[in-house]
Protein backbone atom coordinates (compact mmCIF):
# COMPACT_ATOMS: atom_id res chain seq x y z
CA UNK A 1 0.00 0.00 0.00
CA UNK A 2 1.38 3.64 -1.07
CA UNK A 3 1.85 5.81 1.75
CA UNK A 4 -0.56 8.60 1.10
CA UNK A 5 2.17 11.26 1.61
CA UNK A 6 4.02 9.93 -1.27
CA UNK A 7 0.81 10.79 -3.41
CA UNK A 8 1.14 13.30 -5.48
CA UNK A 9 -1.14 15.40 -8.08
CA UNK A 10 -1.43 18.63 -10.16
CA UNK A 11 -4.03 19.60 -12.73
CA UNK A 12 -4.01 21.52 -15.91
CA UNK A 13 -6.38 23.95 -17.81
CA UNK A 14 -6.07 24.80 -21.20
CA UNK A 15 -7.93 27.26 -22.33
CA UNK A 16 -6.63 27.96 -26.27
CA UNK A 17 -8.52 31.42 -26.63
CA UNK A 18 -7.34 32.81 -23.72
CA UNK A 19 -3.47 30.67 -22.73
CA UNK A 20 -0.68 30.52 -24.64
CA UNK A 21 -0.23 27.03 -22.75
CA UNK A 22 -2.01 25.44 -20.15
CA UNK A 23 -1.51 26.37 -16.73
CA UNK A 24 -1.67 24.50 -13.48
CA UNK A 25 -4.92 25.28 -11.24
CA UNK A 26 -4.38 22.67 -8.77
CA UNK A 27 -1.30 21.08 -6.95
CA UNK A 28 -0.82 18.80 -3.80
CA UNK A 29 0.50 15.83 -1.97
CA UNK A 30 -1.07 13.46 0.42
CA UNK A 31 -4.66 14.14 1.33
CA UNK A 32 -4.88 17.39 -1.40
CA UNK A 33 -3.67 15.15 -3.98
CA UNK A 34 -6.33 12.90 -2.81
CA UNK A 35 -8.90 14.94 -3.01
CA UNK A 36 -7.72 16.61 -6.39
CA UNK A 37 -7.71 12.91 -7.99
CA UNK A 38 -11.61 12.61 -6.46
CA UNK A 39 -12.73 15.57 -7.99
CA UNK A 40 -11.69 14.96 -11.42
CA UNK A 41 -12.87 11.28 -11.18
CA UNK A 42 -16.01 12.66 -9.90
CA UNK A 43 -16.57 14.99 -12.67
CA UNK A 44 -15.30 12.32 -15.56
CA UNK A 45 -12.13 14.00 -16.01
CA UNK A 46 -9.41 12.13 -17.42
CA UNK A 47 -6.68 11.05 -15.10
CA UNK A 48 -3.22 10.20 -16.27
CA UNK A 49 0.02 8.76 -14.33
CA UNK A 50 3.29 10.42 -15.16
CA UNK A 51 5.74 10.87 -11.64
CA UNK A 52 8.12 12.49 -13.92
CA UNK A 53 5.67 15.26 -15.17
CA UNK A 54 3.90 15.40 -12.01
CA UNK A 55 6.73 16.15 -9.68
CA UNK A 56 7.51 19.17 -12.11
CA UNK A 57 4.22 20.58 -12.38
CA UNK A 58 3.68 20.15 -8.38
CA UNK A 59 6.84 22.98 -8.11
CA UNK A 60 4.91 25.71 -10.34
CA UNK A 61 2.85 28.04 -8.81
CA UNK A 62 -1.16 28.11 -9.39
CA UNK A 63 -2.29 29.71 -12.19
CA UNK A 64 1.30 29.13 -14.10
CA UNK A 65 1.83 28.66 -17.30
CA UNK A 66 3.74 25.75 -17.90
CA UNK A 67 7.05 26.24 -19.07
CA UNK A 68 7.92 25.84 -22.76
CA UNK A 69 10.31 23.10 -21.65
CA UNK A 70 7.20 21.06 -20.87
CA UNK A 71 5.01 21.49 -23.71
CA UNK A 72 6.15 18.12 -25.84
CA UNK A 73 5.15 16.49 -22.36
CA UNK A 74 2.00 18.15 -21.77
CA UNK A 75 1.04 17.50 -25.36
CA UNK A 76 1.40 13.89 -24.79
CA UNK A 77 -1.17 14.48 -21.92
CA UNK A 78 -3.65 16.67 -23.88
CA UNK A 79 -3.84 14.31 -26.77
CA UNK A 80 -4.54 11.35 -24.35
CA UNK A 81 -7.24 13.82 -22.92
CA UNK A 82 -8.46 14.37 -26.35
CA UNK A 83 -8.80 10.88 -26.52
CA UNK A 84 -10.58 9.76 -23.70
CA UNK A 85 -12.97 12.82 -23.76
CA UNK A 86 -13.86 11.06 -27.17
CA UNK A 87 -14.30 7.45 -26.08
CA UNK A 88 -16.70 8.98 -22.85
CA UNK A 89 -18.88 11.01 -25.32
CA UNK A 90 -18.87 7.82 -27.64
CA UNK A 91 -19.80 5.65 -24.98
CA UNK A 92 -22.43 8.42 -23.63
CA UNK A 93 -23.90 9.03 -26.96
CA UNK A 94 -24.78 4.94 -26.79
CA UNK A 95 -26.73 5.12 -23.65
Amino acid sequence: MKNPETIIAAALKYDTEKDAAPRVVARGRGAVAEKIIELAKNNHIPLRSDPGLVQILSKLDIDEQIPIELYKAVAEVLAFVYSANNRYRETSSLS
